[in-house]
């Protein structure tokens, strides 16, 4: 689950208010569509694309792009980065076995590093041929070698305990492997056979595998460069820059690689002469300055999502200096299973309030859209279906007719419980919108108000005595596949994992969701879009909205488009027009 920026999480905590929640447990576009209209997200793959990278147009070189954010990327090692702003940056950096470009808004999958892999007839062990030639901006050659020290790098999770962990569970031997430092070389999940083959073995079929080697924790280490803890300070590049100079939580500026070759690379470009990353400076007004376009603020972009008090303008005169796109997340609204029968899910789906819910919470155009389905439009697999029965995301509920339906089953005075934030007022507010609406409808209701230091832990206990509302109640992709869902979500091993929508225990599910699974990626697209479908009639959550991108850039930006993967912008085509 990509971890979302800190102050994009505590925001977004205020709307999640509305469903007795704190704070999501989502850790993660072309201008001004957004996701409207789309019917299927078909899955992307392009295991033929080579380098360079087709031209943007009207593409120009030189300058250097300011970025300006009030949060702070925590590091820039590429085995402990799971943050999506340090991940967009990193992109610029490292190259990884394979990589995303954006094609019509949308994420494709392209060779980089290696080719796409090849995987054996049980499912157990990928192939992946590297490409020869590339070099490190110090113009060393980059070795097979370097990938599986990194990956084994990956292992050693006492030191990065930050990075993704997929990898010690479906890699062979993961769960024993501690790492180079603490394990020594020797791991039966990797090896390289000859200078240009990376094998990885497997505990278990893994068909998302080339999806997650776009993380930055696959980005080739010299072992004998490896300074560990230091390592974030001036990390090796393979991308179009490197660290130029770098100030821990206030800026970090990129030069030009000068070894690096556009020739092997499908999906970067280096326009640019440099990158400034400036942080700590308030939004609303980095946000402002870049509106305005002044001096070198026209060079400049504020990679936050945009801030109430600029919305006026970017609806107005300013509005080809907004840029909108797509996240991959989608946030909920749980009911548990175990405590809360169908019938009674339904009416509380009939009942709910979203409307004013969404206004209560701050909810715009701009930052969400209504969500009907588990997977988010940026997201293969996303299918639009007819919203089941109050699962639209939108509408002010219809108390009188749940009280209907409860009536017919027996259950009128139900008790539904939820805990929420009682010391903030927006929380307060929604959480008395809930009430009403669901007392109105003849439940008996129950919310539980706690601080804000003690929700996240409330609601993550899966024994607490409520029955909605529990984490998680966003999700978002790590990669864009349906694999980084449904086995997470709606296994019976998730409520063990603290991950469960609905805390469904159902092995014919179960054994659907792994049939699925060990299905080539691109095969699984469609059976992801059923499955989606059947989940969400169960009636395990309801859909509130998904993430968008909205953010702004200066009058001289060119190439600026939101990267519909990481639901951050995609620096990799930028340039300065002038």
């Amino acid at each position: 689950m990509r971890q979302l920026k800190v102050g994009l999480a505590a925001a977004l905590a205020a709307t999640m208010a509305v469903a007795g929640c704190g704070s999501p447990s989502a850790n993660n576009g072309s201008s001004g569509g957004g996701a409207k209209g789309i019917e299927t997200q078909e899955n992307a793959f392009d295991p033929t694309a080579k380098g360079p990278a087709a031209e943007v147009p009207g593409a120009k070189k030189g300058g250097v792009i300011t970025v300006y954010s009030q949060v702070t990327p925590n590091t820039f090692d590429p085995t402990d980065t799971y943050y999506a702003d340090a991940m967009a940056i990193e992109k610029l950096i490292f190259r990884s076995p394979t990589q995303f470009a954006i094609r019509n808004g949308k994420p494709v999958l392209v060779p980089d590093l290696t080719d796409l892999g090849t995987v054996s007839s049980d499912k157990l062990t990928w192939t992946f041929k590297m490409q020869p030639g590339i070099k490190y901006a110090d113009g060393s050659e980059v070795k097979v070698e370097d990938l599986a020290y990194a990956i084994k790098r990956s292992f050693a999770h006492d030191v990065f305990a930050n990075g993704p962990t997929y990898q010690l569970t479906t890699f062979k031997d993961g769960d024993k492997y501690k790492g180079p430092y603490a394990g020594g070389d020797a791991f039966a999940g990797v090896e390289t056979p000859d200078p240009t083959t990376l094998v990885v073995h497997l505990a278990r079929p893994f068909a998302d595998l080339p999806l997650f080697m776009t993380f930055p924790a696959f980005t080739p280490i010299p072992k004998a460069k490896d300074t560990k803890e230091n390592y974030k300070n001036n990390p090796l590049a393979t991308g179009p820059y490197q660290f130029d100079t770098y100030t821990p939580g206030t800026e970090l500026k990129l030069k030009k690689n000068p070894n690096w070759e556009p020739n092997t690379d499908a999906v970067r470009h280096q326009y640019a002469d440099g990158f400034d990353f400036k942080w700590g400076g308030e939004d609303p007004k980095t946000q402002q300055q870049v509106l305005n376009s002044a001096g070198e603020d026209a060079n400049a972009l504020n990679s936050y999502s945009i801030d109430a008090s600029v919305i006026p303008q970017v609806s107005g005169d300013k509005k080809a200096q907004l840029i909108q796109g797509e996240q991959p997340c989608t946030y909920s609204v749980q009911m548990d299973t175990r405590k809360i029968p169908l019938e009674v899910r339904k009416a509380v789906a009939k009942a709910y309030p979203y409307d004013q819910l969404n206004k209560a919470g701050g909810l715009n155009s701009f930052n969400s859209q209504p969500a009907s389905t588990v997977l988010p439009p940026s997201v293969p697999g996303y299918t639009k279906y007819d919203p089941l029965p109050g699962l639209s995301g939108v509408g002010q509920g219809d108390p009188a007719g749940a009280k209907a339906d409860l009536e017919a089953a027996g259950k009128v005075g139900f008790e539904l419980s939820w805990y929420y934030d009682n010391t903030k007022p927006v929380p307060q507010q929604t959480n008395q919108i809930r009430v009403d609406a669901l007392k109105a409808a003849g439940f008996t209701v129950k919310p539980i108000g706690v601080t804000t230091a003690e929700l996240r832990s409330k609601i993550a206990d899966y024994d607490a005595p409520v029955n909605m509302g529990q984490a998680p109640q966003g999700w978002c992709s790590d990669w864009p596949s349906g694999g980084s869902w449904f086995p997470v979500l709606f296994q019976s091993h998730s409520v063990e994992d603290g991950t469960a929508w609905g805390m469904l225990t159902d092995k014919a599910l179960d054994a659907k969701i792994d049939e699925i699974g060990n299905l080539p990626a691109d095969q699984a697209v469609a059976k992801w879009g059923e499955l989606d479908k059947e989940i969400m009639g169960k009636y395990v959550a309801l859909p509130r909205y998904y993430g968008k991108l909205a953010f702004v850039i200066g009058t001289n930006i060119g190439g600026a488009e939101g990267d519909a993967s990481a639901g951050e912008p995609f620096y990799l085509n930028m340039f300065l027009k002038n």
